[in-house]
């Protein structure tokens, strides 16, 4: 039931996944699903689970055996490609979830480790990776939202854009600042 309620999120929106909408789309009555789920929160973090570990299972797929600037474009590449293919399930990921609910998710501790592991060919300490790591995250999420809702009209190619980001994050983490060089 997860897998198909994740489809309707992709079809019609995340926001939009309603029990009535996937009992409508499985030809059952509402209480039915109750036997499954306990309620629609519920639901929307089984969907925001599932898309963690598939979009980390694309990430990873992707960077197996790189390191450096090839290892940052396959994982933005991946990145970008799981968010325009299935929004809705890319919407969920980025959902606010119960953390407890998703203490000891796979697909988000996996997720946590592969930036990490990327980020370490840049040699930075702990605190600089959790900044890098949110650094890349809110790029890769602004552009992708931005790309998927139609937001960049101007002739330039995103592709082109995106390739000069890459290389722009590339040699950002290169020369990543340490606190006391900014005191």
């Amino acid at each position: 039931m997860t897998r198909a309620a994740a489809e309707l999120a992709d079809e019609v929106g995340f926001d939009n996944v309603t029990l009535s909408a996937v009992a409508r789309k499985f030809g059952v009555k509402d209480p039915s699903l109750y036997s499954h789920v306990r309620n629609l929160q519920d639901l929307r973090t089984r969907i925001a689970l599932l898309g963690a570990v598939e979009m980390t299972d694309s990430i990873a797929a992707a960077v197996a055996g790189r390191a450096g600037k090839d290892a940052l474009v396959a994982f933005a590449d991946a990145y970008r490609d799981f968010a325009g293919r299935y929004p809705g399930r890319y919407a969920a990921t980025q959902s606010r979830v119960d953390p407890t609910a998703i203490a000891d998710a796979p697909g988000l501790l996996r997720s946590v480790e592969l930036t990490t592991a990327m980020l370490r060919a840049y040699n930075l300490d702990d605190d600089d990776l959790i900044d890098a790591g949110r650094l890349l995250r809110s790029t890769f999420h602004g552009f992708a939202t931005l790309e998927t809702s139609g937001g960049f009209a101007h002739s330039r190619e995103t592709d082109t854009s995106w390739a000069h980001i890459l290389d722009a994050l590339h040699l950002l983490l290169l020369q990543w600042p340490t606190l006391e060089e900014n005191r």
